[in-house]
């Protein structure tokens, strides 16, 4: 990714006013393990005072029926995102009883893969669907790599930004074809630069034993419980977790909307030998939705996402094709540990202004070669990251972290002085920090986890299990005001009510469904 130089960038920029350029939505979806008092893997179904899994909009699971994934709706404020966040914690809380959540995104105690539990979503086919898809994960990938939690970010560019950028550039496109093309061109910048995501926010360089059956692998020994990479600043982003080397032939290509939306549509169409050898619907039972490449779009892993809002029973690829991008979902954040609900509004921030500087800045199309000099350096920051020798890719240019780290970090200063202009601030802040990271790795919370454990001489389960306990306390010290209790409790009542009318409905034969569903086109 060529920087955009600083006069260029404040040439964009005198076209948006700060209001303009700070008036986008965002989102957190924040998955958490629910865990006994001596964090084991809950065997418990989701707790019925939280609702309906299936039907509630801000409380449900994702895998696991123990991995549960906290949602909020769009809102224009980071500081009102994490309050919000909050607000769903302490209301969780209040519902799981002597449980509560795990703290960092890789888990401990794991006995084996069938003590993870798939969740469960009920008789309608809808939830019979999503309950297939994730036998099908578990056939395909294993269950353990299923209980990694993670953090995602959703972000749409303001709306009013959309007709000063389109006339600036005197694109002879029509608005809703630019504004896709302008997300895509995000998305590849992202990629070769998002590996800035794990050096700065990465909290995972470290795993217990159990969860690799007491394989070492590649990893050394911390202690008799743990091992590790030195450097390490996400693990959960490695060949370990959501980096899944068994997709990585797909070749789905981000130079275009239709591009994108044509190599999942191939994929997901293209019969796998070696899924088909599990078969799908053995004795009455259905191990997976198909035995293709992919069973539906989501299992296709990736840094970030285009995103469109699917009706119901929409497939996600048709929601683009028909709509749209109308926003990002950036998945590379650790769950953070330093923090109650697992992520910061610092963090936030500056995940925001480098968007809108992805955004804005030239975007080439990426190439096979491009696309494996992107997972190259993906890998080997969450492996290395820390690694004061580390060299990274750029085009035909080998340069150090630390040196393109600081390039990019000061390419950034114009966005967030615009946005602190807006009114909200902290952006500047947020900058800061990161810069100081930059020059100090000892100040990540990679290395911060890492010194805990060492000062502690606890394991990696030890110290996870003391900061989730830690952060249980805090939330269930919090109170919720009359309005905001009764809130929950009536959302939860309802997603329970609208469960049960769904699963009153006549119902297709499944196999009917599923035929129905991937016949949309």
């Amino acid at each position: 990714m060529a920087l955009l130089n600083e006069s260029a960038l404040r040439k964009v920029l005198a076209t948006l006013s700060s209001i303009e350029l700070s008036g986008g939505l965002r989102g957190i979806e924040k998955e958490s393990l629910r865990v006994s008092v001596d964090g084991a893997l809950s065997t418990r179904f989701h707790p019925q005072k939280l609702g309906s899994k299936l039907t509630h909009s801000e409380i449900t699971t994702d895998y696991s029926e123990a991995l549960l994934e906290l949602i909020t709706q769009p809102l224009s404020s980071s500081a009102e995102l994490i309050d919000r966040l909050h607000d769903i914690h302490t209301f969780v809380y209040q519902g799981i009883g002597d449980e509560m959540l795990w703290a960092t995104s890789m888990p401990c105690a794991v006995q084996d893969q069938n003590s993870i539990p798939i969740a469960d979503y009920g008789s309608s086919n809808v939830g019979r669907m999503k309950h297939v898809y994730r036998h099908g994960l578990a056939w395909r990938y294993g269950r353990v790599m299923q209980a990694i939690a993670g953090v995602h970010f959703n972000y749409s560019v303001p709306e009013s930004a959309w007709p000063a950028l389109h006339a600036q550039e005197g694109s002879q496109l029509s608005l809703d074809s630019f504004i896709s093309d302008r997300y895509f061109g995000l998305i590849r910048n992202f990629q070769r630069v998002g590996w800035l995501i794990p050096y700065l926010f990465g909290a995972s360089p470290a795993i217990c034993k159990s969860f690799t059956g007491g394989d070492p692998g590649q990893f050394e020994v911390f202690d008799s419980g743990t091992y590790f990479k030195p450097y390490a600043t996400a693990l959960r982003m490695s060949d370990i977790g959501y980096k899944n080397s068994q997709q990585a032939n797909l070749g789905i290509s981000y130079n275009s909307l239709d591009e994108y939306v044509a190599g999942l549509t191939r994929a997901i169409d293209t019969p796998a030998a070696e899924y088909e050898k599990f078969g799908v619907c053995v004795d009455g039972e259905y191990r997976q939705l198909n035995a293709n490449v992919l069973q539906i779009e989501n299992e296709y892993y990736s840094f970030i996402r285009p995103k469109q809002i699917a009706e119901s029973g929409e497939k996600p690829t048709l929601a683009l094709s028909r709509r749209g991008v109308r926003y990002v979902e950036v998945r590379a954040l650790d769950v953070s540990v330093h923090d109650p609900a697992g992520v910061s509004e610092d963090a936030l921030k500056f995940i925001e202004a480098l968007l809108l500087y992805c955004l804005l800045s030239p975007s080439d199309p990426i190439d096979e070669a491009a696309r494996q000099q992107i997972e190259s350096n993906q890998t080997a920051v969450a492996i290395n990251g820390r690694d004061p020798a580390l060299v990274l890719h750029n085009g035909d240019q080998q340069i150090t972290l630390r040196e393109w780290g600081r390039e990019l970090l000061a390419a950034l200063q114009p966005i967030c002085t615009s946005l602190d202009a807006a009114g909200e601030g902290g952006y500047g802040h947020a900058l800061m920090l990161q810069m100081a990271k930059m020059e100090d790795a000892e100040l990540t919370p990679s290395a911060r986890i890492l010194t805990d454990m060492r000062v502690r001489e606890e394991s990696f389960y030890q110290f996870a299990l003391r900061r989730s306990k830690e952060w249980a306390r805090y939330f269930t010290d919090q109170t919720l005001s009359a309005d905001l209790t009764d809130e929950f409790t009536q959302r939860a009542k309802l997603s329970l009510r609208q469960q049960a009318e769904l699963e009153a409905q006549p119902q297709v034969p499944f196999e009917q469904y599923l035929q129905n569903y991937f016949a949309q086109k």
